[in-house]
């Protein structure tokens, strides 16, 4: 009994030895023309004999066709580290692809004149979204009305309401966004982080399928 705990040990043992595991990143930032390796968009695991050649694999060469976006998917991958070396098995975690963004300095740089004028944008335009609700709905005749309801006195400048109203409705965009300039409220997103994060998504999910559809085109050839 002991004897054959031990052989099967072995071979579990000798099993993971030739195992690598992946798993791709998502979105890489690379340079046009640049020399795309394994380790550069994925992370690794695998023995020590095997990890440094495999992270070093070249992927791909980023050509002037491809493109500012190319995918690369996870069976190509595993082609190729099969080819290095048949006896390893490839164990794969997460996206099965990933997607290559060309930039001319290997990241995007912020553009803060389009900042600038998106921030003016939304400050000025939902100003003037507040204003033509309150106008909409008559709102210094209901403050006046709310303070007369509580203090029992019709006024005519309804200040104990207009300032905490003002006060509240900035303070609600704060709670809202979560945010005080960078320092956040609490872990939480906030709906527009949320709403970009979903809008990232769809953009690569179309990437995706369309680079899919090229990919078949090309195998199915021009008569198919």
């Amino acid at each position: 009994m002991p004897h054959t705990t031990l052989k099967r040990s072995l071979e579990v043992w000798r099993l993971g030895d030739g195992i690598v595991y992946l798993r791709l990143r998502r979105r890489v930032d690379v340079m046009p023309g640049a020399i795309i390796t394994l380790g550069d968009i994925a992370s690794i695991e695998a023995d020590s004999r095997y990890e440094d050649r495999i992270g070093k694999l070249v992927i791909w060469k980023m050509r002037p066709e491809d493109g500012n976006l190319l995918m690369i998917d996870m069976l190509q991958i595993v082609r190729l580290i099969r080819r290095l070396d048949p006896s390893l098995t490839v164990e794969t975690f997460g996206e099965p692809h990933v997607l290559l963004e060309v930039t001319s300095e290997g990241k995007v740089k912020p553009r803060y004149l389009l900042l600038v004028a998106a921030w003016l944008l939304l400050f000025f335009g939902s100003g003037m979204a507040i204003m033509n609700f309150h106008a909409d709905v008559d709102m210094p005749v209901v403050q006046r009305r709310i303070v007369e309801l509580l203090t029992g006195r019709p006024d005519r400048h309804a200040w104990l309401f207009e300032v905490p109203y003002s006060l509240g409705v900035g303070l609600g965009m704060l709670i809202f966004f979560n945010r005080v300039f960078r320092k956040r409220l609490n872990d939480e997103p906030n709906p527009l982080e949320v709403e970009m994060f979903m809008y990232q998504q769809n953009v690569n999910h179309y990437v995706i399928t369309q680079e899919y559809a090229k990919t078949r085109q090309r195998e199915d050839g021009p008569d198919a």
